[in-house]
């Protein structure tokens, strides 16, 4: 059977630590937002310095609409920060910007993890847009065949996932790290801005356990089935 599998319950409880995740990283972010730096640094401001201070002042940084629509296109290399963020001078949007001014200088050194992520980009977005067709085919019609070649598919994405995290951790680890020596930060708001970036972490951590519980679930149904 498909669905009431035992791993299900594993899936939900993972399920309900991403819902948790989500609503942490909002919470955090909105009451750290309400703290301004004691720099008076916006996060705009943080952002070109933390750039500027690596050599990459040819790397631009856009307003975008939004809440926590901040981001790093590797393809435009363009830092694009949400806008609470870009105007704000608050720990958030500080710790924010500066998490995406990680991600452009992991590019810039080729971050092997980063470029590893960029390699599978393309395979992980066909493979993950078939494979749920897949697995629900498979296992309709009892065609184990296809249900393999979906558990092969979804493996991509899951590892994609996978390595998100270590990119993710890195860029956090970046920021910290310049934001106290560049004087962004005093050794005080350190503390606000773990908090920050740790809630954002852990819903790429909570979205990496659904994914593999997932694929786990997949290929115990499958073995049990060739069995």
């Amino acid at each position: 059977m498909l669905f009431f599998h035992p791993m299900d319950f594993l899936i939900l409880i993972a399920f309900g630590i991403s819902i948790w995740a989500q609503f942490r990283v909002k919470g955090t972010f909105n009451k750290w937002a309400e703290v301004p730096t004691s720099s008076g640094l916006t996060g705009y401001e943080a952002a070109r310095r933390m750039l500027d201070a690596n050599g990459l002042h040819a790397v631009p940084i856009e307003p975008v609409p939004g809440r926590l629509t901040d981001h790093y296109d590797p393809i435009s290399r363009v830092v694009r920060l949400s806008e609470p963020v870009y105007y704000e001078n608050s720990i958030s949007a500080v710790s924010v910007a500066c998490h995406e001014v990680g991600h452009a200088i992991q590019h810039s050194v080729s971050y092997p993890m980063l470029t590893i992520r960029h390699r599978m980009f393309p395979l992980v977005n066909f493979t993950s847009g078939i494979a749920p067709f897949l697995l629900i085919a498979g296992f309709l019609f009892g065609a184990m065949n296809l249900v393999g070649i979906g558990i092969i598919f979804f493996s991509a994405a899951v590892a994609f996932q996978l390595v998100t995290l270590p990119v993710e951790f890195n860029a956090s680890s970046r920021a910290r790290d310049l934001m106290i020596s560049e004087g962004f930060i005093t050794n005080d708001e350190e503390r606000g801005v773990a908090k920050v970036l740790n809630a954002a972490a852990l819903t790429y951590v909570a979205a990496a356990l659904i994914s593999l519980l997932e694929l786990l679930k997949y290929i115990m149904i499958f073995t049990s089935n060739r069995e």
